[in-house]
């Protein structure tokens, strides 16, 4: 009998690869933090022996789920300017209370808050775009959690940098910093095409290409952003990104709201990839993303929650139910992107956005495990026919149990373990009471 660190025993296993697939009654073995065997639950207990073991008979295990993009220490912003259109919102409030109060503790706070709040959403790995992304980096690393960290980019002053020159500085040596630590990769994040003007996004184009990892942008969020280009540019963003380089294989476009038929024709020639922010995109009104026409075109969709300031959560559970309903109502489809394709969206799609599809995004034999366990044995779903339609649109985030990422278990039984809910919670009661005299003033 094989000795392992760890093994799961599961009602089902959804490996997300093959598709749709799922297996009952087998069991997920973990060794030296990854999955080195996933088999039916009798065979593993006759084959191995681990120092931890975990009975879940009514649970499901599925690969930990990727949000593409967020804003991660906008936690602290959560519920403070909500009802608004996208622009007075970040001109009015957002960036205001950003200049006065966004700084490394407000950066390393959030991101603890929004790293807790993932894991206990069945979240293993989030794409952030924010200032002080070392701060940021830094969470990351303590908590146990993965994250691909937004090098971000803009044209203004912030507290962060005075100019996109000096962004694209302190990007590169973050980059070298973070090369080297586990669970941490990095992207090139200028803001948007209206924060970053032609020369930076040239650079970022050439820089991206020469450190091997991908850029994160907003792109084509709203209508007002896209007839605003092109009466101004003379083309539509995502044609201009195009001509400078940035439109490729690396690029993560997010929101991506406002499309024609040539542009998703641009996105699968140059094949981008799509982050799908449903929850976020109809809060704001920003508009309804084609995800269905996309993926009939082969383009990767993956799916990201955006900041928990404009969601106002981190809930990817929640996040793939909208994104599938969604897409039905919007195309009068009942079939269109169905449960096992949105799953998809959220897991390996997300991997394979960021580059680490090698590392995680599925449960396979050789891949981190990166893992969370779904309770299907509540009231609320009962009785269960198919667990991945279960989970999709019916399970809720309070039913994920148990979270590991690396085969380290930070969810255990709903209790963190590399983090202290009650600091986290007195940290957040801090920061409300500064803001709350911001907006009183």
């Amino acid at each position: 009998m094989q000795s392992v660190d760890s093994i799961i025993h599961a009602g089902w296993v959804i490996p997300v690869e093959p598709q749709s697939r799922y297996f009952e009654n087998h069991s997920v073995v973990i060794d030296q933090t990854k999955i080195i065997d996933i088999l039916p639950t009798d065979q593993a207990t006759q084959q191995y022996s681990a120092d931890e073991v975990f009975n879940l008979p009514g649970h499901a295990l599925i690969p930990g789920l990727i949000n593409a993009h967020t804003h991660a220490s906008m936690n602290l912003l959560k519920g403070y300017a909500d009802d608004l259109a996208l622009m007075d919102w970040l001109q009015n409030h957002i960036w205001p209370a950003e200049a006065k109060w966004v700084n490394e503790n407000f950066v390393y706070e959030g991101t603890q808050l929004a790293i807790a709040e993932s894991i206990r959403s069945g979240v293993t790995c989030f794409n952030d775009m924010y200032f002080f992304p070392d701060q940021a980096a830094k969470a990351v690393e303590e908590s146990g959690f993965r994250a691909s960290i937004g090098l971000i980019v803009i044209d203004f002053p912030t507290v962060w940098a005075a100019n996109a020159d000096e962004y694209l500085d302190k990007a590169l040596k973050i980059h070298q910093q973070l090369e080297s630590i586990d669970r941490i990769t990095t992207t090139l994040a200028p803001h948007a095409p209206y924060t970053v003007s032609d020369e930076p996004l040239k650079k970022i184009a050439a820089y991206a290409e020469e450190l091997n990892i991908p850029i994160h942008m907003h792109v084509h969020e709203t209508r007002f952003e896209v007839d605003q280009a092109i009466e101004q540019k003379g083309v539509s963003p995502l044609v201009r990104l195009s001509e400078l380089g940035i439109a490729s294989s690396r690029l993560i476009a997010v929101h991506m709201t406002q499309l024609t038929d040539e542009e998703i024709t641009l996105c699968k020639e140059k094949q981008i990839h799509v982050a799908h922010c449903p929850e976020s995109n109809m809060k704001l009104a920003s508009g309804f993303c084609p995800v269905h026409t996309l993926h009939e075109q082969g383009i990767n969709v993956c799916l990201g929650t955006d900041g928990a300031a404009s969601n106002n959560d981190l809930d990817m559970l929640g996040e793939m139910r909208t994104a599938a309903l969604l897409a039905k109502a919007a195309t009068e489809n009942p079939t269109a992107v169905p449960a096992h394709t949105v799953l998809e969206m959220a897991t390996i799609n997300g991997a394979k956005a960021l580059e680490i599809d090698h590392i995680t995004g599925s449960l396979v034999k050789g891949k981190a495990a990166d893992i969370a366990a779904i309770d299907l044995s509540q009231l609320e779903t009962q009785p269960l026919y198919n667990p991945i339609s279960q989970i999709v649109y019916s399970a809720s985030r309070s039913q994920v149990t148990h979270t590991w990422v690396n085969g380290k278990c930070l969810l255990n039984n709903r209790e963190l373990t590399t983090l202290n809910e009650q600091e986290l919670k007195e940290k957040a009661s801090n920061w409300n009471k500064k803001l709350r005299e911001t907006e009183t003033k």
